[in-house]
C-alpha cells in the first residue's frame, strides 16, 4: 500500500508518473517498430545488397524529439527539486546525526530521542550530520531522502507532515555490518500534545487535531530511566544489546563484573568489567577491546559528563 503523509509525495508521484508515461510510451513505440521491420524488410539469403542513403529529415526528427522529452522530465524534475529545497522560514530545525547504526534527533530546547516526534502540519527542517561513514536518511511515507555525508555540515531536508501517526525512518545506504537494523520512527502528533511534550505553550495557530484513538499517535513516554535515555541516545544500544545477545559488540546484560579477556595495545590480558572500565571504554574505545570484536565505537562529539557516565554504568550494573 502506498502511504502519502506529507506535502512532498504529490509533487514526487507526479513526476514519478510523467517520467514512467513517457517511458512505457517509448517502449511501446519501439518495440511496434522493431516487429513490424523485421517482418516488412525480411528477406531471404544471398539477396543482392544495395547502398542505402541517409534521411535528413528522419535524422533531425530522431534527434529533436528525444531531446524535448529528456529536457521535458528535467524541467519537470527540477521544478520538484526546487520545491523540496526551499525550506519556509517558520520551519522548526532538528539536528540529525547518523552513526553506526542508530539516529539520533536533538532539539531546539536541548532535547535527543532516538525516535522523530514532529507536530501536525507544521514545516519541519532536519540539519543532517554523519558521525563516521556514509548514510542516508529515508522517509518513503513523506518521500524525502537525503544522504547524510561525514565531514559535511549543511545537508538538510524538509517535510510538511499532514497525518498523523507512526511512519518508518530506514537508512538506503550501506554503512556496514547492521546496516539493514538502521531504522526507526518519525512520530506525528496534534500540535497541543506535542506542545506539552515539548515543553512549550500552546500556539493557537495549530491547525492539527487528532481524528481518532486509530489516527493520533502517543507522545514519547517521559518515565524512560535515565541511563537507558543515556545508552539511547548515544547510540550505544544499536551494536550493545540489552538482553545477552551477542551482536557487533558485546551485550550489556551481565557484563558487569565479569572476567574479560582484552585486546591492548596488541597483547591479551584478563581483566574485570568494572566502573573504571566502563568509563575508560567510553573515552577511548580502542583501548581494550574485548577479544572476538572489532573496534567499531566512535568517540564522542562532546565528552560526557561525570554524571552521565554514572548514570548509564548504573543502568548497565541493573541489566
Amino acid at each position: 500500500m502506498i502511504i502519502d503523509a506529507s506535502s512532498m509525495p504529490q509533487t514526487v508521484n507526479n513526476v514519478f508518473i510523467v517520467i514512467l508515461a513517457i517511458s512505457v510510451a517509448l517502449l511501446a513505440l519501439i518495440t511496434f517498430l522493431m516487429i513490424y521491420f523485421v517482418i516488412k524488410y525480411h528477406r531471404k539469403k544471398n539477396t543482392k545488397p544495395k547502398d542505402i542513403e541517409g534521411n535528413l529529415v528522419l535524422e533531425i526528427v530522431w534527434t529533436v524529439i528525444p531531446t524535448l522529452l529528456v529536457l521535458g522530465m528535467f524541467y519537470y524534475g527540477w521544478i520538484g527539486y526546487k520545491i523540496m529545497r526551499e525550506v519556509p522560514e517558520d520551519a522548526m530545525e532538528i539536528d540529525v546525526v547518523g552513526r553506526m547504526w542508530a539516529w539520533e534527533f536533538e532539539y531546539e530546547n536541548g532535547m535527543k530521542t532516538d525516535t522523530l516526534y514532529v507536530p501536525q502540519n507544521k514545516a519541519i527542517k532536519l540539519n543532517l550530520r554523519s558521525q563516521d561513514v556514509l548514510h542516508s536518511f529515508f522517509i518513503p511515507a513523506f518521500r524525502v531522502k537525503h544522504d547524510v555525508v561525514p565531514g559535511l555540515e549543511n545537508g538538510f531536508l524538509w517535510f510538511n507532515p499532514t497525518d498523523l501517526g507512526s511512519y518508518d525512518v530506514l537508512c538506503t545506504e550501506f554503512c556496514g555490518q547492521e546496516h539493514a537494523y538502521m531504522k526507526t520512527k518519525v512520530v506525528v502528533i496534534p500540535q497541543e500534545e506535542y506542545d506539552s511534550w515539548y515543553g512549550t505553550p500552546a500556539d493557537t495557530t495549530a491547525t492539527g487535531q487528532a481524528q481518532s484513538d486509530e489516527d493520533s499517535a502517543e507522545a514519547p513516554a517521559d518515565n524512560i530511566p535515565e541511563g537507558l535515555a543515556l545508552l539511547t541516545n548515544e547510540g550505544c544500544i544499536a551494536c550493545h544489546t540489552l538482553d545477552g545477545t551477542p551482536m557487533v559488540a558485546t551485550s550489556f546484560k551481565g557484563l558487569f563484573g565479569r572476567k574479560q579477556i582484552v585486546i591492548s595495545n596488541g597483547v591479551e590480558r584478563r581483566i574485570t568489567i568494572d566502573d573504571e572500565y566502563f568509563k575508560k571504554s567510553i573515552v577511548e574505545p580502542g583501548a581494550d577491546i574485548v577479544k572476538g570484536y572489532d573496534n567499531m565505537m566512535p568517540v564522542p562529539d562532546e565528552p560526557l559528563s561525570e554524571d552521565d557516565m554514572k548514570a548509564m554504568i548504573a543502568y548497565i550494573k541493573g541489566l
